[in-house]
């Protein structure tokens, strides 16, 4: 069942991959880029393709929230800049970080957590460039379930007081929205039993048993979970955390800053699938061939399931929610869970996104 974490956020052990970007210098070399290169006459409508074909090797495990990756792929749109991608995997991000600022690794994924901070502040260098998940408003992938004979006693985020409540992880993002919950209703960590728990099956087992009353949980568990009725989804997580950076694109900062023509290019393969995405799942636009791709990728493979999950949130233009990642630091800081200092405009480079946006247009 931990498979179905992975399904729509990344592993958390892959989460430490999570913060990273570059400064304003890769913007300079972008703009040498020659305009001519820009004509709806190339294969792909817009950039002309690599003279030399390229190998991009991304780190990804089967994450929804990879989807942009796995669109791009299958609909050929890396192919048309003349880009061969290649998927591997990690047992941890102890060992992916080091690949990662080797350029070993061109291109993670993952979410924020401790560790992770540390990472960068004691000189691992990657780069955050792009949005990899976030909530959609009301429809939240990562959200609370409460049992579902609490359905009458517990009406309000105040009535989770006294009540048993399991989160995956400490000095995480799990923990980051389980506070940024405690803070809506007023209440503080010593106002409820917080359950350490980190596998998200475990949950559903824990609801069955009675052994906890509520859960950050995730999907399709949440949705797994209501059809079971084991609990009810209660509220959702953009409630009290709008604008919560879940997981980000991870760059090599050899890729991003000395490999312009190919991670420009890259980038806008990745936007054109993450458009695909939203047109599937926010417009009901060509749904049914978006499906297919994401049950060949990920773990989840009933094609059913994805019409009723809360997906994951990916931003059609790549934009992340900056402020809300220094806050998730902020907080992990003040718990004495980070080691050193992070300098964000060295670490957060969102240039090379901007500029595929420039060559594509804004979605709308």
């Amino acid at each position: 069942m931990k498979k179905a974490y992975l399904l729509f956020l990344i592993p958390l052990f892959l989460f430490g991959l999570v913060l990273s970007g570059c400064g304003s210098g890769a913007l300079e070399q972008k703009d040498t880029l020659a305009n001519d290169e820009v004509s709806e006459d190339n294969p792909s409508g817009d950039l002309a393709p690599l003279e030399k074909k390229t190998t991009v090797v991304i780190a990804e495990d089967g994450a929804a929230s990879g989807a942009g990756f796995y669109i791009a792929k299958e609909k050929g749109y890396f192919e048309d800049y003349n880009i061969e991608v290649k998927f591997t995997q990690f047992a941890n991000s102890d060992d992916m970080l080091p690949a990662l600022a080797a350029g070993e690794v061109d291109i993670a994924g993952g979410v924020s957590t401790a560790s992770f901070f540390n990472a960068i502040a004691q000189g691992i260098d990657v780069k955050i460039i792009a949005d990899k998940g976030h909530y959609f408003d009301g429809k939240s992938y990562f959200s609370f379930v409460i049992r579902e004979d609490l359905e009458e006693e517990i009406q309000s985020y105040e009535d989770f007081e006294g009540k048993r409540i399991a989160v995956s992880s400490r000095n995480a993002v799990d923990d980051y929205i389980f506070q940024r919950m405690l803070e809506h209703a007023g209440l503080t960590e010593e106002d409820v039993e917080f359950v350490l728990m980190s596998d998200f099956g475990n949950m559903l087992a824990a609801m069955g048993n009675g052994s906890i009353d509520a859960a950050l949980q995730i999907e399709p568990l949440i949705t797994q979970g209501e059809q079971q009725g084991l609990h009810k989804r209660f509220g959702d997580a953009t409630d009290f955390a709008p604008e919560a950076q879940i997981a980000m694109v991870l760059g090599s900062p050899s890729f991003i800053n000395k490999e312009t023509d190919v991670s420009l290019r890259f980038m806008a393969a990745y936007l054109k699938g993450v458009r695909d995405y939203n047109d599937a799942f926010v417009k009901e636009e060509g749904k049914d061939e978006i499906i297919e791709i994401m049950t060949k990728h990920t773990a989840l493979k009933n094609p059913a399931i994805w019409e009723k999950v809360s997906v994951t949130g990916l931003d059609p233009n790549g934009k992340m929610f900056i402020e809300d990642i220094k806050k998730q630091y902020d907080m992990y800081k003040e718990n004495n869970a980070i080691r050193g200092n992070l300098d964000f405009e060295k670490a957060i480079d969102t240039s090379m996104t901007e500029k595929a946006v420039e060559v594509l247009g804004s979605y709308k």
